[in-house]
């Protein structure tokens, strides 16, 4: 089983849990579904939906390969269980949009899922979850173009997420569970590189994580 290494400790990881179409807002979630729908992604068979993915996908690398032009990075609170306490950190569910045309479950399992090597207690957050904030930025031009952000209270509280998977609301020790993203700025891009932060305003501080993506060739 892959261990994850934070600076608060380590957790080694037996199950990756990725929840999708989990935004509050009705409309704000029907606009998220058009504009993967723009890019040729079906519509949910019903929401949120719960994707078991290879626990070995797991990176903390600051550098990933993946196949081919198409993929792209999508910044992401993240839970961490662990035998002690409910752990924090950020994470990019990483996709093959190409692959997301025909068979989203598929797409995911295709690119590594990137989480951050810093994390938090959730209890010390869990107060004010709906105040965090979530940004990602991509390189276009030269530049670190924003490409995501919003607050934490447009996606599903994460008890609610938790319990609308396995019944209850705690995740159990080994368990990593992706929270669900925000729209991004402009049409779903490729990059080379991609930043992610999850800023806590009233505690005063940000965790960030940050990787490049080196597109392979596809051959056949």
């Amino acid at each position: 089983m892959p261990r994850l290494a934070f600076d608060v400790g380590s957790a080694e990881i037996g199950q990756l849990v990725v929840a999708g179409w989990t935004g509050r807002d009705a409309a704000a979630l029907e606009r998220h579904i058009e504009e993967l729908k723009a890019i040729g992604v079906q519509p949910p068979s019903k929401v949120p939906l719960y994707y078991r993915l290879a626990a070995s996908l797991l990176t903390q690398a600051d550098a990933v390969q993946v196949l081919g032009d198409d993929t792209s990075g999508e910044a992401e609170p993240v839970l961490v269980g662990s035998p002690d306490r409910l752990w924090v950190t950020i994470g990019s569910d990483h996709t093959d949009r190409k692959v997301e045309s025909y068979d989203v479950a598929v797409a995911k399992q295709a690119c590594p899922k990137v989480v951050g090597r810093t994390a938090w207690r959730f209890e010390d957050v869990e107060p004010h979850w709906d105040r965090l904030i979530l940004r990602s930025f991509i390189a276009e031009g030269g530049r670190k173009v924003p490409y995501q952000e919003g607050l934490l209270a447009r996606i599903l509280a994460p008890r609610d997420l938790i319990a609308g998977w396995r019944g209850d609301k705690r995740l159990p020790a080994g368990v990593v569970m992706f929270c669900g993203t925000l729209p991004a700025i402009g049409a779903i891009r490729p990059s080379v590189r991609f930043d992610m932060e999850l800023e806590d305003p009233v505690l005063g501080r940000t965790l960030t994580h940050h990787y490049t993506i080196e597109a392979l060739p596809a051959v056949s």
